[in-house]
């Protein structure tokens, strides 16, 4: 995986920031070795300046993607719950489709 400008970019100022190499690793969902590369300039865009503090995602470390499985199933159970129950009310209805639009965002 080659990095874009803009990528390379937040690369840069997480790893200036303080970032550590396997937090950044973990936010672009990449292995290691990419973080390494754009550090020591050997990436498509190694006079990318680095991105400005607040244009960065907060500090690692990040959710993996096993945390991730985990409470996408977690969410399904709730759902599994509240539909069991056969309450209709409007309350359980819109809990159940917030649940339903957060598992799609993480699938």
């Amino acid at each position: 995986m080659s990095f874009s400008f803009r990528d390379t970019q937040i690369v840069k100022g997480m790893l200036e920031r303080g970032d550590k190499q396997h937090d950044v690793a973990s936010y672009f969902g990449v292995n290691g070795g990419r973080i390494a590369e754009v550090s020591k300039g050997n990436c498509d865009y190694p006079t990318a300046p680095p991105a400005a503090e607040e244009k960065l995602p907060p500090p690692g470390p990040y959710v993996g993607a096993k945390t991730v499985f985990e409470i996408k199933q977690a969410i399904e159970d709730a759902i599994d719950l509240l539909q069991y129950a056969g309450d209709s009310s409007e309350e359980c209805n819109v809990a159940i489709e917030t649940l339903t639009d957060l598992v799609k965002k993480i699938s």
